[in-house]
C-alpha cells in the first residue's frame, strides 16, 4: 500500500514541476512565438517614445538567449553594447546612466521587449557590467536617446 502512496506523491510532484515551468517560461515564449520581424525597408513607429532622461528599470539578458535571433535578425551576443526596448525604433543610441553610482553606458537598439509599466530597457551583459549591476538582475537608470548626427 505504500507503494502507491509514493507513486501518487511522486506522480503529483511530477505535474506541480512541470506546471511550474511551463508557468515560468510561458511568457518567455511568447515573446519568441510573436516576434515579426519589420523588414529593412520599412519604419518602425514609435509609439512611445521615453521622455529625455526618463527614470525606469533596467535589467541584463539571460546566459540562455546568447547566439538567439533579436527582433532584428542580428544574433544576441553578450558581449556587445546592445539593448531591447519596447517602443524605441531599431538602430537608436540610448545612454543609460545607473542611478546607484553614476555609471553610463551608451548601447544600440536592436531588439523588442515585452510592454511593462513605465520606462524599462533590457541591456546585453556587457552594458549591465560596465554599469556595475551584472549580479544584482536590476536597477534603476536614466535612459536617454541619443540625437543621430545629420553627417
Amino acid at each position: 500500500m505504500a507503494r502507491k502512496s509514493s507513486l501518487g506523491r511522486l506522480i503529483r510532484l511530477a505535474v506541480v514541476g512541470q506546471l511550474f515551468v511551463l508557468a515560468t517560461t510561458l511568457p518567455l515564449k511568447a515573446e519568441e512565438v510573436g516576434v515579426v520581424q519589420p523588414a529593412p525597408e520599412q519604419t518602425v513607429s514609435v509609439t512611445e517614445a521615453p521622455e529625455e532622461g526618463a527614470v525606469g528599470i533596467a535589467s541584463y539578458y539571460a546566459k540562455r538567449y546568447s547566439g538567439r535571433r533579436t527582433t532584428t535578425g542580428v544574433r544576441y551576443d553578450p558581449k556587445k553594447l546592445t539593448a531591447a526596448h519596447q517602443s524605441l525604433p531599431f538602430g537608436t543610441k540610448v545612454k543609460v546612466v545607473n542611478l546607484a553610482n553614476d555609471r553610463e553606458v551608451i548601447v544600440t537598439v536592436n531588439d523588442r521587449c515585452r510592454k511593462r509599466r513605465g520606462p524599462f530597457i533590457d541591456l546585453s551583459r556587457a552594458a549591465a557590467q560596465q554599469l556595475g549591476f551584472f549580479g544584482k538582475g536590476v536597477a534603476k537608470v536614466t535612459i536617454t536617446p541619443l540625437e543621430e548626427d545629420p553627417a
